[in-house]
Parts: structure tokens; sequence; C-alpha cells
């Protein structure tokens, strides 16, 4: 049947019920709510629409009043959280926009299209506020290698990431990648996205007014991800995979020339606002402006670009096709406007006006499909305040339990540098082009932050993606603290000072109270460790439901931490830089084995208690590395954190294959130790820096008492496991 010949008798809508409502992610209440707030039964599109703004995913429902305690100003933030990304001024008229999202679930139905359209999704956030993306991250969660399913995700996660990152042009400069049982049925695939702009260029989604056209740009709708969002909202069970015509499907291509017309249309004086269409698609990008706008919207979906035939309102509304904007002009600019994207090959089209009316009316074949009004789409999502039990404490560890098997620092080494979450992910992020743009100075495996240079200035932006979900599962109050205290560590440890973060906040099912305990421990850590270090969140996203067949993920909030360094060529490696310097400890000796990587992988436990973090010594002595890389004390720098002082000391080895003679007690807390706070640093001036010199760089070997062992050697078990598993 074609457009033209399509009667309205021949569009069948179903009836509205209750158990459609359920159907939809509704509960009771909130189904008998939408019918309150209307007077009468929604339509099967207002239904949908109710149903997607109410979602977990766009409403934030369980997590809102818990987000609403971290820290989220400071003098360098421009915008927090509440817009598409966040903001924050780094001097010379130029601001910094960025944000993480997560795209968990699509990627476990299909892994290439459900992360390939989650770095498209992120980098449309940064870019719709008229920065151009310079830097992309990725923090990965897989199952355990021996399931059968992990090598088939983890090999389609990372060719979508790649893909869609490569041909964007825009650089992955840093990730992590981890592996745990409890991500076999619900892998983490959290992008994150580093924008460029000029202050007084920043677009926003707030300002429209009444009588200005409401214009739709990029790709063509179609009916791939409708109800998205509300997919998101929900654990799996069995049959997840046939959830995949709710996975959306990306074209970087497209996206690339969307950037460039939106970028161009930004010159001009023609935008009021504008919103991407991620999730919930028209329907959030509609309703955003206008609840922001304190206005209405009347739309003609007839006028909506679409590439399938005999779509109804519902589905033009769901779905959550790539590569579209929404965007409000400034009457009059509209030619203007769509010369630029006509001559950027790109759809465009005048759908609708704003109004005075706060109504949401949808029209299309002659008929009025939808009429709600706005504010309650936002201002009476639920919200909730779950019950929720603190995370029994775990009982102390005695570290005499666990001393080193037959007294052999090394052989543990050798162990530790080949488990799959400390071996070398090179596989991965040399998939990924982190040298495009020419700005890249350090990226992953080079540094402890990556390093990515303004254009035309000599500061540099550092960022780097942290989670220890051992920790927060053990105790989700110090496990916040420390992912914090981790970023922090590694922008200071390339010498930038620390600026804001963004967050991807992953749990479980908020409905069972133990998983709500773990959500609200780790914000309750996650916050006291951002006001004490003056690291405000300033964007983030809320990621629940992650179980399959009702076994939970670890929780793994995930911290973006952007940073900024006055002049890159002051950046520090991680590397060895040449035979006959100093190794230095700044911190403490190890004491702390609970809940380590030595207790994982050599005795296969799990127990004790996260490590406790002293946020004063976390920001006296970041503040102190971060002096002595300007006064160019440091040659070299690593914060130590899984694995303790010796994996540390091994990854800097195996980056130079420069070897050390080492000068420390040969015992599994001191070698293997997860306290925090801690650094290695390489030095040829040891008399003026405050640490313990823990030995020498020297020769091709690392030497500990009668223990010796080759950094080649080391090198290659560290480089060889994760090609060998993709091999398999």
């Amino acid at each position: 049947m074609t457009q033209a010949a399509l009667k309205i008798e021949d569009l069948k809508e179903p009836v509205v019920t209750e158990s459609l409502g359920k159907e939809f992610g509704l509960n009771s209440e909130e189904y008998a709510l939408v019918s309150e707030i209307l007077g009468r039964l929604p339509t099967y599109t207002e239904l949908g629409i109710f149903s997607v703004m109410w979602s977990e995913h766009c409403s934030y429902k369980s997590s809102r009043i818990h987000l609403a305690k971290l820290p989220t100003s400071a003098p360098w933030v421009i915008q927090g959280p509440g817009e598409n990304a966040g903001v924050i001024d780094i001097g010379d008229n130029q601001a910094l926009i960025f944000k993480m999202e997560s795209h968990n679930h699509p990627s476990f139905i299909e892994p290439f299209n459900g992360a390939a359209t989650g770095v498209g999704g992120i980098m449309r956030d940064v870019f719709t506020m008229g920065a151009r993306p310079i830097a992309n991250l990725n923090a990965l969660r897989f199952g355990e290698p021996d399931n059968p399913k992990t090598r088939h995700i983890l090999a389609g996660v990372v060719k979508g990431i790649s893909h869609y990152g490569n041909c964007m042009g825009v650089p992955t400069v840093a990730g992590e990648t981890q592996f745990h049982a409890r991500y076999n049925g619900n892998p983490l695939v959290n992008a994150m996205t580093i924008g460029l702009a000029d202050q007084d260029k920043i677009f926003y989604s707030k300002g429209a007014e009444p009588h200005q056209p409401v214009v739709y740009v990029g790709a063509k709708t179609g009916r791939d991800g409708i109800h998205g969002a509300t997919m998101a909202s929900t654990e799996f069970g069995e049959g997840a995979e046939e959830k995949r015509p709710t996975v959306q499907v990306g074209d970087p291509f497209t996206e690339k020339l969307l950037l460039e017309a939106c970028l161009e249309l930004m010159q001009e004086d023609a935008i009021v606002c504008i919103q991407d269409m991620g999730a919930a698609g028209l329907t959030s990008s509609s309703v955003e402006i206008a609840d922001k706008g304190g206005i209405g919207v009347t739309l003609d979906l007839d006028k909506v670009p679409q590439r399938e035939t005999a779509m109804i309102p519902y589905e033009i509304m769901l779905s959550e096709s790539q590569e579209r904007m929404l965007m409000i002009l400034k009457p009059g600019s509209e030619e203007k406007a769509k010369a630029i994207f006509d001559k950027w090959d790109l759809d465009f089209a005048v759908i609708g006006e704003t109004n005075d009316t706060k109504q949401l009316k949808l029209n299309m074949y002659g008929k009025t499909w939808c009429d709600i009004p706005v504010p309650p789409l936002v201002d009476k999502a639920p919200k909730y305040d779950r019950p929720h039990v603190p995370t029994p404490k775990q009982a102390a560890i005695n570290n005499a339990d666990f001393a080193l098997p037959n007294n052999d620092p090394f052989a543990v080494l050798e162990k530790l540098m080949s488990c799959p979450d400390t071996a070398s992910k090179a596989w991965i992020w040399e998939q990924y082009d982190s040298l495009v743009m020419g700005e890249t100075r350090y990226m992953s495996g080079q540094s402890d932050a990556a390093i990515v240079k303004i254009p035309n200035h000599d500061k540099a932006l550092a960022t780097s993606s942290d989670c220890n979900p051992r920790y927060c599962f053990a105790d989700p109050y110090e496990g916040g603290k420390q992912i914090v205290a981790e970023s922090y560590r590694n922008l200071c440890a390339t010498g930038a000072t620390p600026l804001a973060v963004t967050n991807n906040l992953n749990f479980g099912n908020p409905e069972k109270p133990e998983i709500m305990g773990q959500f609200v421990g780790c914000l309750k850590g996650m916050g006291e460790a951002c006001l004490a270090l003056d690291y405000p969140v300033i964007s983030g996203n809320v990621s629940l439901y992650n179980e399959t067949n009702g076994e939970a993920i670890l929780p793994t909030p995930v911290i973006g931490g952007v940073g900024m360094i006055k002049d890159w060529k002051k950046a520090k490696p991680l590397a060895f830089q040449n035979e006959n310097e100093t190794i230095m400890l700044i911190g403490g000796e190890g004491t702390h084995l609970g809940q380590s990587l030595y207790l994982k992988e050599v005795f296969g436990l799990e127990q004790g208690p996260a490590p406790t973090v002293e946020l004063s010594q976390e920001r006296k002595n970041g503040e102190y590395i971060r002096s002595l890389t300007e006064q160019n004390l440091i040659t070299a720098c690593h914060d130590i954190s899984d694995g303790g002082l010796l994996v540390a000391l091994a990854e800097m080895a195996i980056a130079s294959n420069i070897g050390a003679e080492l000068e420390i007690k040969a015992d599994a807390a001191t070698l293997y130790g997860e306290d925090q706070a801690r650094y290695v640093i390489t030095t040829t001036q040891p008399d003026k820096i405050q640490g313990t010199i823990i030995g020498k760089t020297s020769g091709k070997t690392l030497k500990l008492e009668a223990h010796e062992v080759k950094v080649e050697h080391l090198r290659q078990i560290n480089q060889s496991w994760l090609p060998n598993y993709m091999r398999k």
C-alpha cells in the first residue's frame, strides 16, 4: 500500500487497556494517573508517549531524589545536569562539553548496532550543544571469558564502537574493560564524548517561545528502536534476543553530515534551541523543548520524513531511528537553514509550530491523534523513594592467611599480569583510531589519563574512565568514594588538574531493597568524594534493571573524569623513561588485601572489606604530584590501583622495556595491597621529593631480593591473553 493510497480507516490501533499499559512499562497506579490527568482514557499514541516519558530511562523515577544530593557546581561549571551534556570553562572563551551514557541492553541483544548507536547517540548529545567532538572514551564490562556468549558480544561491541567513531573521525583515546561472571547476561557498554566549543556559541534545549517553526533535520524516520527506552527500563528474562527490533540501526556517515550541517548552521543567527532525538525519539525531543520553554507544540506528522510507508503517529513519535535532530528556528530563517541541510544532502522539514497552549498536539492523515498537556509528562512523572537496605559489612581478613605461595613474588606477578582484567587491552583499542585530528598526545596504555591538546593552544585536556565494581559490591559507600578518588588520581598522575566528572550509574533492579541500597550507598560515597576533591558531577546517566533471570550485575557506577593541564609538554607518561632513575612511592605502603585482585586471582576469593579512602589524603597527595609535575621534578608517574604496587611497577616497565632493581618488602600486602592515595614516580632529583625510595630503573629485568623476571616475558604474557582468547 502506498502512502498516497492510504485510507484512514485502514489504520487500526489496539484498544487501550491497563494490560496494554503494563506491556508499555506502566504499573497500575501510573496507568490510572494518565487517565486522571487527561480526564479520559488515553489514545494508543498518548499512552505510548506517557509510557516512554515516564520510563526509568527517561524520567529517572527511582533515582531522582538521590541524584539531587550530588555536588554539581563550581566556579568553572557553566552548565550542570539538566541539559544534553555538562559544560566547563577552560579559559580563552572556550568550553569543554561532555557526557557519558549507557547502551547496555541494546548491546546484549545486538552487540554491533547496540554499541555503535550508543557512540552515535552520545556524540549527538555533545554536538547538539554546539561543540565539535574531539575525544571519545568507553567503559566496557563483559561476562566471564568461559561464558559461550562473551567472545561474540565482545567482538561485536568493539567492532560497533570502532566503526562509528572511526567513520565520524573522532579519536577514541581511553577506556577500560573488565570481565566478571555477574555480567554474563548483561554486558555494560558506556560511551563518553568530549567536545570543544566557544562559550558564546553554546546551544541549549531551552528558550523556545510561541509562534516559532519546529524543524526536523537529519535522517528519515523508520520503525527501528520503537520502545527502546521502555526496553532499557526493564530486566531481561528468557528470549531477550527477541527484542532485537527495539535496537536502533546507525549510520555514522549520515551523522558526520549531520554534525557538519548543524555546526555550520550554528554559525548563523538562526537557531533558538535544539535537541537531539535520542531515547524516545521525537517524543522526548519535542516534549523537552516544550516543557523547558513553557509552551505548546503542534506537529503535522505527515511532514515528518519517513523511510517506511503506512506509519502511524505512535510509530513516528516513538521511533528511535538515529541521526536526527529537532530544532526551533527564528521565524524567517527557514530557507537559510534549509539551504545548508540541502547542501549536506540531509532531510529538512518544518513539521510544526510552537504555541502558548502548553499542549502537545499531533495531527496526521487529517486527524488529531494526540492532544495532551505537556507539563504532566515531566512534572507528574513518578518519583519513587524506593525501600533500600544497607549492604552488610564484610568481615576483615587476616593477611597472614594469604601469604605469597612459595614466597615467590614474581610467580604471582605473572599470574596477575596475564589475568583477564589486567591483561593488555591493545587488541581492543588498536581497532580504534586514537590519532585522528592529530591532537592526541597520550592515549590508552601510555598514561593514566589520555591527553588531548586543544588546537592552537599548549593546554590540553586529560580524561579517563574508572570503576571498581568489586569494591562497590563489598561496600558501596567506600566503593563510591574510591571510584572518584581513582579518577582524580589518574588525572593528577599526568599533571592535570581535575575539574569535573560525568557518571554512568549501572545497577540492577531498583525495586529490590538490596539493589537500591547499593545505589544509595555508592551515591553517598561519590557525592562526598566529589565535594572533598572539588570535582563536581556535571552530567550523567542512570542505567537500572541490569539483570537477567533475576541475576543482577555488580554495582558499576562509572566515572568519566575531565581535567586540564596548562602545557601538554609537561604531561607525564606512565612508562619508565631512562635507566638509573630513582623510583619513589608517594603514599603509604600496602596493607590492604580485602577485595584485591591478588585475592581474586591467586586464591579465587572475593571477600573482605573494600579499601578505606581518606579523601583529605587523596587531595593532599594529588596536589603534591601536580606540584612535582609543574616543577619538572618527575619523569614518569602511575597511580596504584588494581593489583597494587608490583603490578603498577610492572606496567611502567612493560610500557618502556626498562627494568628495575627494587628495595621493598617481599610480602603479599606490600606488593599487592590495594591501599588508596598512592602513586609511583621516577625522578633524577630524589632529594627534592618527599616520598619513599623503593628502587631504581635498571636493565631489562625486575629484581626483588633473590627473585627476578624479564620485562619482555611480562610484556608477552600481558599482551597475548586477549588476542589468544579472541582467536579461539
